[in-house]
């Protein structure tokens, strides 16, 4: 089997199947190993560039569905392609970053690889694109549509003003005022305020 065919086996698994090919090419072009990585609160995905002989490395979220993947794996391979032309001497998602970020999502911004909702709010994403997808809430809002178990998820922008609520199986804090696209939460064990995006998928607090 050739590294091509591996890589479309394995991408198979997680983006959309028209954009096997693609990527799956591009993986062999642009020289980078993919890893799939458990789920991080913090990121998505990331890229390293080459160092001590090792090569590009690009590592994604293993949960992220099949469109959040694709569109993510692209971010990522922007960094690889502007690293590639500029090192270290740009920023890391600055003007370079951001053109070619446009230019490889050019070949995915039809029907054939996003369904017209999704595909419409990466249209309005690429008026400006941000650091990460994460900070477009419009973009995750509708990319959460196509998430296993969607309708189960509870969203932080959707409950109530001083609510009380667990994140990620833990800590439990009560939601404050919202601040552009997150909420000022005080942790109540300790006081602390944190910051949460308005779709930080959250746990609802019972109490007996």
């Amino acid at each position: 089997m050739s590294q091509f065919e591996r890589n479309s086996t394995v991408l198979l698994k997680y983006i959309p199947e028209p954009a096997v090919p693609v990527m799956a090419r591009w993986i062999v072009e642009y020289d980078f190993k993919l890893k799939i990585k458990k789920e991080r609160n913090t990121k998505l995905g990331d890229y390293r560039s080459p160092h001590d002989g090792n090569n590009h490395v690009i590592t994604i979220n293993h949960n992220l569905n099949k469109y959040a993947f694709l569109i993510t794996l692209v971010h990522e391979v922007a960094h690889l392609v502007t690293y590639n032309a500029h090192k270290n001497r740009v920023n890391p998602h600055g003007d370079e970053w951001k053109q070619n970020y446009k230019q490889l999502m050019r070949h995915f911004l039809t029907t054939d690889y996003f369904p017209t909702d999704v595909l419409l709010a990466l249209q309005k994403h690429f008026l400006s694109p941000a650091a990460s997808s994460c900070s477009d809430a419009n973009l995750l809002r509708i990319l959460s549509r196509y998430d296993e178990n969607n309708e189960e998820k509870i969203f932080i922008e959707k409950i109530p003003h001083k609510t009380v609520f667990k994140y990620n199986g833990g800590r439990v804090f009560e939601k404050g005022e919202r601040i552009r696209t997150r909420y000022r939460c005080k942790e109540v064990a300790t006081g602390a305020v944190y910051l949460f995006h308005a779709l930080a998928e959250v746990e609802l607090v019972t109490f007996e």
